[in-house]
């Protein structure tokens, strides 16, 4: 927008190319002037004055970093004047050229309609062109709305041009609607009503492009000289660590003035492992001289907390005075409420007085408040203070030349000491390191026998634990397999007793006929057999079942039995079948049980 922004204020009009005839010079000066040009020999005023083309125009912002351009030539920005209300009509006048005469459209009907406009538009698309026109007539009509670059004309009436700046495009949307006319002719081919419209074209979107990404570079680099100007300086570069500069490092942390760049120096010397046995001391009495400024900096904490409580009684006294005065006023405002004040008043400053009084008696329980408030704080204060001694007064008592003395002496006697115990850990570091080098191989091999030895106790232990395991699962097996044993010897004597109570049976029915009998044989078998169903049933179902579930079951093995003769079977055996009653009234059930196994239990 720069380059477009100084063509602005370089535009002039060439008054030698309008030499046209002027039949009605005021319908000209109007026509002139709504196309935004300056008519020969007529007083007119442009559509965008020099003055408001400003040829260092920049306007700092860009679509490539978020923020929309501002277009100089869109409308409401200052720079180019408003568009006519939409409720005025815009009265357009008949405009004669040289070769044609545009006749302005019916100001009834609607204006023309346009597609939204691209970015960076210079080029227009003119249909309804008469087949007769000429791209010498097009550019003697269009070339006072501004600069042509290129005019791409169709067989098919319509047209496209390219105009040198964006601004001169809207001049050229005003021609929209127009009837031209080639000289005075009234046939149909020298005559053609204009359709003028924004066109979207390749080069003008480059060129749009090409200025937002230079906008953007230029916004880049002013935040990119913005940042670097406010961007802190840099922290200046540690020394390394030499004898000499420890010296000089020593001297500093005894300055009060220089013990905060001191101490950071001493800091990124430990932390970057430059103390050693040789620099050890030197080290040590550096960390001293920082503990040294411990007593100091606690005398200035002291001092500080004495200003801050010296503040806080005078902020607190002066809170008092204000919330006293604050009690005077709502006492002259409760006072003016009373009956004889209250009644001399009008309405509207009665409203008045009680709305200040609201206020002010507002204003009086917040400072009020915060009095309660310091107040509470000083009496937990001093809770504190009686509940343990505070460390601000013993410095203070430190503070004679006495105290110093004292406590000057116990530090070098400290340090003294410590000295000490370093050169004894330095002699002891020295004996060990002398017998490790007199170590010899028998050591070592010792130590690999050792762990050899280790090892190998340890895969025993391993293998001890495996067996143990394997211990457990055989017993586990053991006893699973004497449970099995005795649940089969259990089901022996079973059927042993039911083979007893079929012989009984036998005897009883007549043992001769059974004999002699193959039938009943065959209905013994299949006594025995449904006995043992019913048994081993049962007995994997320890809470009983009633005669249905049980006969539901015997109906898959044997389709001809009912739930009587099941019932006469149970019934025959009490020794090893017992009938229960389980649930009460309409829950009431009959249940099964296997009770053979009960008697062993027992015994």
């Amino acid at each position: 927008f720069l380059a477009a922004a100084d063509g602005l204020g370089s535009i002039a009009i060439d008054t030698t190319q309008l030499n046209m005839s002027v039949t009605d010079p005021t319908a000209w000066a109007t026509a002139m002037n709504n196309l935004g040009m300056v008519p020969v020999g007529l007083a007119g005023q442009q559509l965008v004055t020099d003055s408001i083309c400003v040829p260092g125009f920049d306007p700092s912002l860009s679509m490539m970093t978020g923020i929309t351009p501002i277009n100089p030539m869109i409308p409401g920005m200052g720079l180019v004047p408003p568009p006519p209300p939409t409720d005025v009509p815009v009265v357009k006048e008949i405009i004669h050229c040289k070769s044609c005469t545009l006749f302005p459209p019916n100001p009834n009907l609607p204006p023309p309609s346009t597609r939204e406009r691209p970015p960076g538009c210079k080029t227009v698309f003119v249909g309804g062109l008469p087949e007769n026109a000429t791209e010498e007539i097009i550019q003697e009509v269009f070339e006072q709305c501004g600069d042509i670059t290129a005019i791409r004309k169709s067989k098919k009436n319509f047209c496209h041009i390219r105009f040198a700046e964006e601004f001169m495009v809207d001049k050229a949307i005003y021609l929209s609607g127009y009837r031209m006319r080639l000289g005075s002719s009234t046939d149909k081919k020298d005559s053609g009503r204009l359709h003028v419209d924004f066109a979207q074209a390749r080069d003008d979107f480059y060129e749009w492009e090409c200025k937002q990404r230079m906008l953007a570079r230029e916004e880049r680099h002013r935040r990119k000289m913005e940042e670097d100007r406010l961007r802190p300086p840099s922290p200046p570069a540690i020394m390394h660590y030499s004898e000499h500069e420890a010296a000089l490092l020593a001297e500093k942390l005894k300055d009060d003035s220089k013990f905060s760049e001191a101490i950071t120096v001493l800091l990124t010397w430990i932390e970057r492992g430059e103390v050693n046995r040789r620099s050890a001391n030197q080290f040590y009495s550096m960390v001293q001289s920082a503990n040294s400024h411990v007593r100091r900096l606690m005398n200035e904490k002291a001092a500080h907390e004495q200003e801050m409580e010296q503040a806080k009684e005078s902020f607190k006294n002066a809170l008092t005075g204000i919330l006293t005065q604050f009690e005077q006023i709502v006492a002259v405002f409760n006072a003016s409420t009373r009956q004889k004040a209250w009644d001399h008043f009008s309405k509207a400053q009665r409203k008045n007085i009680d709305i200040w009084r609201k206020h002010s008696e507002e204003l009086r329980n917040a400072h009020s408040e915060q009095l309660m408030g310091i107040r509470r704080e000083e009496e937990m204060e001093m809770s504190d203070d009686d509940s343990g001694d505070n460390p601000s007064k013993k410095l203070r008592v430190d503070d004679s030349a006495l105290a110093a003395q004292a406590y000057a002496l116990k530090e070098e006697n400290d340090s003294l000491r410590w000295q000490l115990d370093a050169y004894r850990n330095e002699v002891e570091l020295l004996k060990q390191e002398k017998g490790q080098l007199f170590r010899t191989e028998e050591s070592l091999t010792k130590d690999q026998q050792l762990q050899f030895l280790q090892q190998t106790m340890q895969g025993m232990q391993q293998q001890l634990l495996s067996i143990q395991e394997e211990l457990n699962n055989k017993k586990s097996e053991l006893e699973q397999a004497k449970e099995e044993q005795t649940h089969t010897q259990a089901m022996l004597k079973v059927l042993q007793e039911q083979l007893k109570s079929t012989k009984e049976l036998a005897e009883i029915n007549g043992h001769d006929e059974s004999q002699a009998n193959v039938g009943n044989f065959n209905t013994l078998c299949a006594f025995v057999f449904n006995t043992g169903i019913i048994s081993t049933f049962l007995h994997v179902h320890p809470f009983g079942a009633n005669i249905e579930y049980l006969w539901s079951y015997m109906q898959q093995l044997d389709s001809r039995i009912s739930a009587n003769e099941i019932e006469m079977l149970l019934m025959r055996l009490p020794r090893m079948f017992k009938q229960e009653f389980t649930g009460v009234g309409a829950t009431l059930e009959k249940r099964w049980k296997f009770c053979a196994f009960e008697g062993i239990k027992t015994i």
